[in-house]
């Protein structure tokens, strides 16, 4: 994460598809951070008929940073820069504009933003506040089982299906 953000930004995802790395939405949003491919390919990753990087948990979250950044330096509030990344920074904007005010909350009290969006911002606070103290809230957190991953360099044209056989998977 490391890019000097607010680590309680991790629960965005939360929200966003669950940690699930494979998520896809309705909208065609795709992976842990939902991006929708126009945004994912504007934070540099590839979404193309051979690969869609939207689905790698490590360059995804990497992006969601960079874009988290961008918003709050757009915005100045955490609540706007997760709002905007819901409904898109035109929205937004649009929407500070037509009300005068740059308080999220106060924006939320008006037909200006799509329930889905009104709800978004609460949901993260409520899963952050769950997310710091489960315990407190009746949660049982399991130890998640740690993943072991190996990264391999292939030669380009390396057949899949060889790889696939020869990794066992």
């Amino acid at each position: 994460w490391d890019h000097g953000l607010p680590e309680d930004l991790a629960f965005v995802a939360m929200i966003e598809s669950g940690f699930n790395p494979l998520a896809v939405s309705r909208a065609g949003a795709k992976g842990l951070w939902q991006f929708m491919a126009g945004t994912a390919r504007r934070y540099g990753l590839r979404v193309d008929q051979w690969v869609d990087e939207r689905l790698d948990p490590e360059k995804s979250t990497l992006a969601a940073a960079r874009y988290l950044r961008d918003l709050y330096a757009q915005f100045g509030s955490w609540a706007l820069a997760k709002a905007a990344y819901n409904a898109g920074e035109v929205r937004i904007a649009e929407a500070i504009r037509k009300l005068g005010s740059r308080d999220f909350w106060a924006l939320a009290r008006t037909p200006l933003l799509k329930p889905e969006t009104r709800d978004f911002v609460p949901a993260i606070h409520a899963a952050t506040v769950i997310g710091r103290e489960p315990e407190r809230w009746g949660f049982t957190p399991e130890e998640p089982e740690p993943v072991v991953t190996e990264t391999v360099a292939v030669p380009p044209g390396t057949s899949l299906a060889n790889l696939a056989r020869a990794s066992g998977v």
